[in-house]
């Protein structure tokens, strides 16, 4: 007989509650240091590539550091590594509050974002291979729903509170707040008690450095959903422009502009809610290409839209459907990879989720600077439907993807030995 499904199996468990307040908590702040730091640049320089570069900024150090940071995350306690980098993004933040504060040079704004992106590589690699030394196997895929939901939490409240602070107060303020954010992160994190795993026996080198690559490339249900996140979102995403739009188009100023950042992530937060009191997704594939699909559509009509309850609500469905996305993927990720490349995988991943969001802003301010905001983004949004039907080409098996059974493809999925990967797994 089947057992029922609980929705909340995994916050039933105290070091998984504790992991994940730790989560939410770092997002909040960094949502609201983004609204801060893009209201900032956009008063001092006026200008769309301002904003590109804060998504470049913050993705160079990932690209570079991400993989070693992986392979860290599989050799040494993954707690004292996560705490690390929760205290080095405190004092990134602290930095961005006394070059705010004292009007320092823009320049400097970018060389702490660098240094976010530094604490990002090696932050979410940890974090992603600490989940399940605090949950039991069977409550992975809920409790990678409910990160996705803490997460969206986040992403509401950050946005709003960061534009309330700076239209109230100082933009110094919001980082400052960002700042006491991430030490209380670190406070929460030293409390986790985790079930201690092995390093590897394998031998450092360039071959294990690469291993979570080779076994995304390997492991097509992992690949193709990664793929499609990667490209739909990142000629997709709009966030880069919403100080644009807030103050120019919509006319909404700086609060306008925290809700605007906030849409997405409240519409997700409904989706994960309806996603976590439901057993896996049968119909994992199908769902997904109709949801990348529609936000593709979603943001072609917020491009067009000078209307702001509009362009908010179009927001929210982008979110919604996006997060459809987040949980088919992580909850592949986290139940296809084995324990003892767990860090290494999570790199990978976290490469390809900051390709697409930060070198998407990227993309956005150039093409904004290039076209114009409203081409920028209707652009993008015909391009994320000709990636669904690119991706549907090149992997039509992933029509037929269920999440009912990563875990039975994982067991048939032995640690790699030594040198090794574990062997390919094709999708159904």
């Amino acid at each position: 007989m089947q057992e029922a499904h609980d929705p909340y199996g995994a916050l039933r468990q105290r070091d998984y509650r504790r992991l994940l307040s730790s989560s939410v908590l770092y997002t909040l702040g960094i949502e609201m240091q983004a609204v801060a730091v893009g209201w900032e640049l956009w008063l001092r320089t006026g200008s769309a590539l301002a904003l590109s570069f804060v998504g470049l900024a913050q993705f160079l150090p990932v690209l570079v550091l991400a993989l070693p940071a992986g392979q860290a995350a599989d050799r040494h306690d993954r707690k004292k590594l996560l705490m690390a980098a929760q205290g080095l993004a405190a004092l990134t933040s602290l930095g961005l509050a006394a070059i705010s504060y004292g009007e320092g040079p823009v320049e400097w704004m970018y060389l702490c974002l660098l240094m976010v992106g530094v604490a990002r590589a090696f932050n979410v690699p940890a974090r992603w291979a600490l989940l399940p030394q605090v949950v039991p196997p069977h409550l992975l895929a809920n409790a990678v729903t409910w990160n996705s939901s803490g997460f969206q939490i986040a992403n509401v409240a950050g946005p709003a509170l960061g534009g309330l602070v700076v239209a109230t107060i100082i933009p110094a303020g919001t980082y400052l707040l960002t700042a006491l954010c991430a030490l209380c992160c670190v406070g929460l994190t030293s409390t986790l008690r985790t079930h201690k795993v092995p390093p590897p026996k394998e031998t450092r080198s360039l071959q294990t450095l690469l291993a979570g690559i080779r076994f995304v490339w390997q492991t097509k249900p992992v690949l193709a959903t990664i793929t499609l996140d990667l490209f739909a979102v990142l000629l997709g995403g709009a966030t880069a422009l919403l100080p644009i739009y807030a103050k120019d188009i919509l006319h909404a100023g700086a609060v306008g502009l925290g809700w605007l950042r906030a849409a997405p992530a409240l519409g997700a937060l409904v989706m994960g809610l309806v996603l976590a009191h439901h057993p896996p997704l049968r119909y994992a594939g199908k769902t997904l290409l109709a949801a990348v699909s529609g936000f593709g559509v979603a943001t072609i009509v917020f491009g067009l839209s000078d209307y702001f309850p509009l362009s908010f609500a179009m927001l929210m469905v982008t979110g919604a459907l996006d997060n459809i996305s987040v949980v088919v993927r992580g909850t592949l990720v986290q139940t296809l990879a084995p324990e003892a490349m767990r860090g290494r995988v999570g790199a990978v991943n976290i490469i390809f989720v900051s390709s697409s969001n930060e070198l998407g802003a990227f993309e956005s301010g150039v093409t904004a600077h290039l076209f114009g905001p409203i081409a920028s983004v209707v652009m993008g949004g015909y391009g994320t439907v000709l990636v669904v039907l690119g991706v549907m080409a090149l992997w039509p098996a992933l029509i037929r993807l269920s999440l009912e059974r990563p875990t039975k493809a994982n067991q048939e999925l032995p640690a790699p030995p030594e040198e090794t990967l574990a062997p390919p797994v094709e999708m159904p």
